[in-house]
């Protein structure tokens, strides 16, 4: 990683937003204050801010024939660490917005994704690429 990024964003509960990214994504906390908490995302910084005013429905688009919501985060996983947490998820009844599968399989750009909502309705996506040459590939 060259330099990791830092992301800011809305939620709901302090406390369940700590749960979740700690215990279910396995993310470090860092500093934290009663509205605020920073977490260690895989080597990036995302800050948690109690907004619950700034929450909203997030709208979506169609990318290969499934409905995918605009406003999302989230990383690129080593294969088998996307695999592991895939597992994981599963195994613990998390409700996908779009199960893990291959994405643009066979074509340029394929890729292992899958989206679902933090606690407070952010919207995630864990994806991973067999050939990192095609991250950036038209």
């Amino acid at each position: 990683m060259k330099t990791p990024f830092h992301l800011a964003f809305p939620v709901l509960d302090i406390e369940e937003t700590k749960s979740f990214y700690q215990d279910v994504l396995g993310c470090k906390i860092g500093r934290e204050d009663k509205n605020w908490v920073d977490f260690n995302f895989f080597g990036h910084q995302l800050s948690a801010h109690l907004k619950p005013d700034e929450l909203n429905k997030t709208k979506k688009n169609e990318v290969d024939g499934k409905s995918v919501p605009v406003r999302h985060f989230g990383v690129i996983l080593e294969w088998n660490d996307w695999q592991v947490l895939s597992k994981k998820l599963k195994k613990i009844n998390t409700d996908f917005i779009i199960e893990p599968y291959i994405r643009f399989e066979g074509e340029v750009g394929e890729q292992g994704t899958m989206f679902f909502l933090d606690p407070s309705g952010n919207a995630l996506e864990f994806k991973t690429f067999k050939d990192k040459d095609q991250i950036f590939a038209s």
